[in-house]
């Protein structure tokens, strides 16, 4: 997969009343892919146009991130699920599948308590949220060291791209290979870390603990997680696998960025997890 397929495959559009933007393609089912912190729609550049010849695929830019404006600085995860809402909104998209990312699943979560009868299904990919406050804490303040120096290294994107020893370097901790990830998805990662204005996600992050709440999700779900991640480990799978009653399915040497280092393999089981869901209510 390339930006360019990925940019024939997906329309990008304006919700200018809510200064959000958002990229939508495809045909069948709804589906909902939701990035996470410091990131953007185009983290999903190989994994969506997978999903998206078999579903009408949704990825909006969070608040503070992409193409979307900053948003409330007073955000909470109230206010990111409501973007999301108000974008699949504006697409009459009812009843989707949610596949939420890192900080996205969190999101996702929130939609899923908030809203229980909206929700046909939830995809938690290395969600964030299930881990002790301190090691929540610990996730947020590595996000944040490396947003510091993101701007600057934009310029070196390229050479980043054309060099393997700069890729695994600034890729360090996130993915189990820099090797495995396409140029598509290593410049976009790198754009969207750059580009991110991430004060009230981090904030938001850290504010609220959906584990309290987590007995209140009434949607089919299913857990995704790299065997290597080393942002967010995977005792945190297993521990929303067995609070949300979902399978989990680990990927062997992957990192926190399984979206983007194993998007066929992610693609698969996101297939086969919509297909075992009974079928939509026509109403």
């Amino acid at each position: 997969m390339s930006e360019a397929i990925f940019l024939n495959v997906f329309e990008k559009r304006r919700l200018d009343s809510d200064d959000l933007t958002y990229y939508v393609g495809g045909d069948g089912p709804p589906l909902l892919l939701v990035h996470g912190l410091a990131g953007a729609a185009g983290n999903w550049v190989d994994l969506a146009p997978r999903l998206a010849s078999r579903h009408r695929v949704l990825i909006p830019d969070l608040p503070g991130h992409g193409a979307s404006g900053d948003g409330p600085p007073s955000a909470t995860l109230t206010t990111f699920a409501s973007a999301v809402r108000r974008c699949a909104e504006a697409e009459r998209l009812d009843r989707p599948v949610v596949v939420g990312h890192s900080f996205g699943g969190q999101i996702a979560l929130q939609i899923a308590i908030s809203e229980p009868g909206w929700l046909r299904g939830l995809v938690l990919a290395a969600a964030s949220g299930i881990s002790s406050s301190e090691v929540k804490r610990r996730y947020a303040l590595e996000v944040a060291r490396r947003l510091r120096p993101a701007r600057r290294i934009e310029p070196l994107r390229p050479l980043i791209l054309r060099h393997l020893a700069l890729r695994k370097l600034a890729f360090s901790g996130w993915v189990s290979d820099a090797a495995t990830l396409s140029d598509g998805v290593a410049s976009e990662f790198l754009a969207g870390s750059a580009a991110a204005s991430t004060g009230p996600a981090l904030r938001a992050l850290l504010a609220q603990d959906l584990r309290t709440q987590l007995h209140r999700v009434r949607a089919p779900g299913l857990v995704l997680w790299g065997a290597r991640d080393m942002a967010l480990p995977v005792a945190d799978g297993i521990e929303y696998a067995r609070r949300l009653g979902a399978p989990l399915r680990t990927l062997a040497d992957t990192g926190h960025l399984l979206i983007g280092e194993r998007p066929r393999e992610c693609a698969m089981l996101i297939d086969e997890f919509i297909r075992a869901l009974p079928p939509r209510d026509p109403a």
